[in-house]
Parts: C-alpha cells; structure tokens; sequence
C-alpha cells in the first residue's frame, strides 16, 4: 500500500490537471469568440465565430452556451445584413441553434430571451406583413422569459424594445415601454453571475432607448 499510494495520488493530479487545462481552454476559446459576436461589424468575422461555437457544442454536447452564442451570432449576420431573404435565412439558423441550447435548458431565462429576439428580428425585416404573427409572438415570449428570472436584464430591455416599437406603430404612448426600460438598467447595473460565460450585451442598446424616453 505504501509503494502504491505515491502513484495513485499522481495519478489523481494528472487526472485533475488534464481536466482543469480542458476546462480553461473551453473558456478561453468560448470567451474570445464571444468577443467576436459582441463585437463584430462583419458578417464572414462573425460566421467564423459561429463556426467554432458549433463546433464546440457538438464536441461539449451537455454545454447550452456554445448554442446560445451560435443564435446570437446569426442574429447578429442577419442584423448586418441588408437582403431580405438573406437575413431570413440566417435567422432559420438562428433558430436551429437555439433549438439545441432549449433542449438542454428549456427554462432558461436568457434562451427564451433569445428566442424572443428572433421573432423581433424576423418582424423587423417586413412589419407591415408580418406585425400581425410576429409581434405578440414576441412579446409573449420575452414575458414568458421575465416571469422565469424577473432579474434577467436581456429579457426586460427586449421587452422593452417590443413595446416601444409597438407603441410607434401604433401611435399611443411610450409610457409602459420606459418603464421597463428603466427597469431594465437597474438589473443591468446589479447584474451578476457566477458563469464566466454568462450574457453581458445589451445595455447599450438599452441607454439608447433611455434616452428616446427622457
């Protein structure tokens, strides 16, 4: 037992190391390509982003993130992108995506957020002829994604974009619309969360609306 206890301990810190290393290279490539995704004004940028998070989620398989990113990636092409069809067709990859990050999390706060997020995006590319399907498609969701977590900030700032919208659209007043905004800020500013991974956009995009409001 002596002369094999030294090699068995050894063998647990190889083991623990090698899973550790594993790990942290997971991170380092999920968080540079991240970047990318938050950052990009590129369309082929973005899809080589999109890329590796595909790929890892096929190799991590129990992991939601990479699929997360993945959708927000085509979000983000089909955001950059100016033909109509074109912008439809990333946002069905979107969809393909997130579908895969739902099945592993189906209550996920910020996937349903998401999800949201593509039925705006899919209303903003013909409103006239889709506000009737896609909108309270929306709404309904980024609620559904509000009552999950109400300290969610994506989910309260997406919300708040839908009502605002719809609120121009239909010429009555901004006034629930700001609200949320404001609610929104404030749980962006208390934020946090013990994933390195986790979602941090959108409160940009969120003290623009603010300031339509002030």
């Amino acid at each position: 037992m002596k002369n094999t206890l030294p090699a068995f301990i050894a063998l647990i810190a190889m083991v623990w190391s090698t899973t550790v290393m594993a790990a942290d290279k997971y991170t380092e490539t999920m968080q540079k390509n991240i970047h990318v995704v938050y950052t990009s004004q590129n369309i082929a940028d973005l899809q080589t982003a999109v890329n590796t998070f595909e790929r890892v989620g096929a190799a991590e398989k129990t992991k939601w993130e990479p699929f997360y990113y993945a959708s927000f990636g085509y979000i983000m092409m089909s955001n950059h992108e100016k033909d109509a069809a074109k912008k439809d067709v990333y946002l069905d990859q979107a969809t393909t995506a997130l579908n895969k990050a739902k099945e592993l999390v189906p209550n996920e706060s910020e996937v349903i957020a998401l999800e949201g997020f593509i039925y705006m995006m899919r209303l903003s590319v013909d409103p006239a002829t889709r506000g009737r399907q896609y909108m309270p498609l929306s709404t309904q969701t980024f609620n559904k994604a509000v009552a999950i977590n109400p300290n969610n900030p994506r989910a309260l700032a997406l919300l708040a974009q839908m009502q605002f919208g719809a609120a121009q659209f239909f010429g009555s007043s901004t006034a629930e619309a700001c609200a949320t905004t404001t609610s929104a800020l404030e749980k962006f500013a208390s934020f946090q969360s013990e994933n390195p991974l986790a979602p941090q956009w959108g409160k940009e995009m969120t003290e623009g609306l603010k300031s339509k409001c002030n």
